[in-house]
Formats: structure tokens, sequence, C-alpha cells
């Protein structure tokens, strides 16, 4: 997932781009409006996070001037101002969401992850790698043509895996997604889920798909 910051303090994009870098996002940085928007149009990004004081251009014109401009990548509009009349005005200006400073960063990270899945929905209902597809529509996964049924649980984490391919997943992240709680390291819950669902998209099949990653987790990727 590409992502790009638009933030004027150098320190505050810094402490942004490497917590994101470690989350295995691919982050770009630029620190004025114009130069924002600029990227923004000519860029492919997944997501724009936006700050709103910014210098040569706001970040309420950059997403105002953005949107007019037929851009449809989800932004994040961080600021310092908390009022109500602030946040209606960032919403208004094409933002989907709204972050206010300080902030925690695991809070930014769950904002992040709430845009690029309302962004992936709305791109396509076919998710698929490989001879591998996934209708989030009817919930059916089929492999080279053949229909392989999944339980609950095995039809979010193909999806999560789907949505995150070429990714290294960690068995925390994982577990936040589809189980919403934190991953206890006693248990291998986990790893019986994902071996289950390896078996049913890779017994009789060419090809593995879901690879363990020692000592981290899985990504899905073809060999």
């Amino acid at each position: 997932m590409k992502i790009l910051v638009v933030e004027d303090e150098k320190k505050v994009a810094r402490f942004i781009q490497a917590g994101l870098e470690e989350e295995n996002y691919d982050v770009e940085t630029v620190h004025d409006g114009e130069a924002g928007l600029q990227a923004a149009v000519d860029g492919s990004y997944d997501l724009l996070i936006v700050d709103v004081m910014l210098p040569r251009m706001n970040g309420l014109q950059l997403t105002t001037s953005y949107r007019r401009s037929g851009g449809a990548t989800p932004i994040l509009i961080l600021t310092a101002k908390t009022s109500t009349e602030d946040k209606v005005s960032g919403l208004d200006s094409g933002a989907d969401d709204y972050l206010t400073k300080p902030f925690a960063f695991a809070e930014l990270l769950a904002r992040i992850r709430s845009l690029l899945r309302r962004g992936a929905l709305e791109k396509s209902t076919i998710l698929s790698i490989g001879d591998l597809e996934l209708d989030t529509v009817t919930h059916k996964a089929k492999r080279a043509g053949k229909t392989i049924d999944l339980t609950v649980k095995e039809y979010a984490l193909l999806e999560f895996f789907l949505r995150n391919k070429e990714r290294v997943l960690s068995r925390s992240i994982i577990s936040e997604h589809i189980w919403e709680y934190n991953f206890d390291t006693g248990t291998n819950l986990i790893d019986v889920y994902v071996n289950h669902l390896r078996s049913k998209i890779e017994s009789g099949f060419d090809g593995k798909l879901i690879h363990t990653v020692r000592g981290v987790g899985y990504a899905l990727r073809e060999e």
C-alpha cells in the first residue's frame, strides 16, 4: 500500500513515515500544499494523509482541489484544531476522516487500516491472486475454477490475506483484524487457522500461496 504524507513539520513527517514504513507501507512525504496536490494528482496512492496548516496551500484547499480534479483516493486530515466546526469543514472539503493532534500512533494506524479497507471494498468485489479468486459479495472462493468451501473465519482470513498480497502479516496483526483482540503468544490459534486455510486453497492445486515467514508471520504471494 502506497501512502502520501503532506506535512510541513519535518520532524512530524519523519515520525509518521518511519512508523508507517515499519508496518510495511510505502510512504512518500512532501512539505507544502501545492507540492502535495501535484503529487496526489500525478501519483498513484492508496491513501493521502494531509495536515491542515500547510504553506502555499492549506490542507482543506488541497483536499477540495484534489476532489474537483476527480481524485478519489481516501484522505485522512491531521490538525491541531478540535472544534466541531473545524471537523465539519475538513469533512466537507472532501476528506474521509479526521484525526486531531497530538495523536497516539496506534490510533493513526487504526484509521489508516479502516480507510484502506473501505477504499479496497469500493474498488472491486473480486479479490484474486494467480488462479485463486474470492468474491466479497457472495463470499465464494474458487481456485482453477473449482469451488472451495470456507468457514466464516477462514473466509475472513483469506480476504485479509488477499487485501494485503505480498505483505508480511504478523500473528498479532492477523489476530487484531480477524478476532479483534490482542494476540496471546501462548496459543497457536492463528497457526491452526492458517494451516486449515492453506490446506483448502493449496491441496490438489499447483503452486503454494501462503508462505511462512519464520519468526514473523505469514505472506500471501505466488511462488
